[in-house]
This record gives structure tokens, sequence and C-alpha cells, in this order.
């Protein structure tokens, strides 16, 4: 399954990213960047939604602040993109085609975790409304020492929390800033989405169009304990 392991491997821990990975919420992030955008009397260029995908909220409201030439607004575009991402979010949560069955088969043989860039209420919140969160033993977000992706930070926590190396363990990410924050870790890690680009094939060891692909579902079946505590 995955180029730079053998076929043998399977990880001791998984560390999932929440929007566009488990939950279709990047469409809200969309959204209310457009929004904050328009309230402002800004229309975003062609390269503002690769740019913005994935980032802390608070790098995308400095990116929505440069580009509204308003740099000092930066604080306020912030707390008005959570906001209206807030109330989008809990509004409407939308799990990701084959997320529910891929995390319920995941738990079922190794610790789970949740790295994101949100805010942790958000995050708990919409997993919870979406019946995921129960899987989860660790949900880790941005905060004191720990930086927002595309640092490493919150997949090496995870995979510390987990009680694994993070080379053990295995991230699932749909945005490019997500899969520079696992391999930085160290973390070996499957892109997910229908649009990759050039750098997050090369960077992936693997890739599918969603994780509702049948060949991720039989190599995740396929772990046993004998095989999951195992080295390549």
């Amino acid at each position: 399954m995955l180029k730079r392991k053998s076929p043998q491997w399977s990880p001791r821990a998984v560390v999932f990213d929440c929007d566009g990975t488990l939950l279709d919420s990047e469409r809200h992030w969309i959204d209310a960047r457009l929004k904050v955008l328009d309230d402002h009397g800004v229309v975003p260029d062609e390269k503002f939604a690769e740019l913005a995908q994935g980032v802390h909220y608070t790098e995308c409201g400095r990116l929505m602040a440069t580009m509204a030439g308003r740099p000092r607004q930066a604080a306020q575009m912030t707390d008005d993109l959570l906001r209206t991402f807030r109330a989008l979010a809990s509004a409407a949560p939308v799990t990701c085609p084959g997320a529910p069955a891929v995390v319920s088969s995941a738990a079922g043989r190794v610790p789970v975790a949740v790295a994101s860039n949100c805010p942790q209420d958000v995050v708990e919140t919409c997993l919870d409304s979406a019946g995921l969160l129960r899987h989860f033993r660790h949900v880790v977000v941005p905060g004191g020492r720990v930086r927002p992706k595309p640092e490493p930070d919150v997949y090496e926590e995870a995979a510390a929390r987990c009680g694994f190396d993070p080379a053990d363990c295995l991230a699932l990410e749909d945005s490019l800033c997500g899969i520079r924050s696992a391999v930085g870790a160290g973390m070996p890690v499957i892109g997910i989405g229908e649009n990759p680009s050039p750098e997050g094939l090369q960077l992936a060891d693997a890739w599918v169009s969603s994780l509702a692909d049948p060949e991720l579902g039989i190599w995740i079946s396929g772990w046993t304990e004998q095989d999951r505590f195992g080295t390549d």
C-alpha cells in the first residue's frame, strides 16, 4: 500500500487530519473565507484558495488581510473568519466519503488520534455531532509549544500521546500543508483527494481519491496483532 514501506508493514497508530479528511468542512472554510472577504469588499484571486487550504486559521486571517491591503486588520478578519466558520460547521457537519467506516475499522485495530489546525472545541464538537469522536483517544491542536501545520508538531505530539514513534504511525491528509506537516514529523502519509498537487503526490507514500477507496479498506482489514507490532 505504501511505496516506502514493505508490503507487510502496518501502523501502530493512525493519525487523521479532520477538515477535508474526516469531515467535509473545507467547504465551510471556503464559504467563511469568501463571506469575510466579501464583507470587506475583496474578491480573492485564483491563487488564494490554494494558499489558504489547510493552514491555521490565524495565518488565513493574515492572508486575507494582506489580500485586502489592510494588514492591520488581520486580527479582526481572523475573528470574523472563525466566528463565521463555527456557525456554518455546527449547523451542518458532514462526514467525508468512507470516513466512518475507515475510522471504525482502524480504531478496532490500533489507537487513533486527530491532528488538526482548528480550535479543539470546534474539532470535538463537529466530530461528536458526526458520531466519530468516541473512536479517538486523542485530539491534538496547536497551542503552547505545539505549532500549527505545516510545522510537524501536531503529528509529533499525536504520535507521542499514542505512545509510538512517528515512523511507526500513519497519517491521513488531504492538504499539501498537512502532508508537509506529517512528512516533517517523519510519519508515513496517505494523501486523499481527487486532484493531488505534484508536490503532494511526491511527498505522500500513497494516494487515494477518498477514504472510500476499496484498496484502503482491504489493507486496514488485514492489519493483525502480529504484523501491527512488527517492523519493516
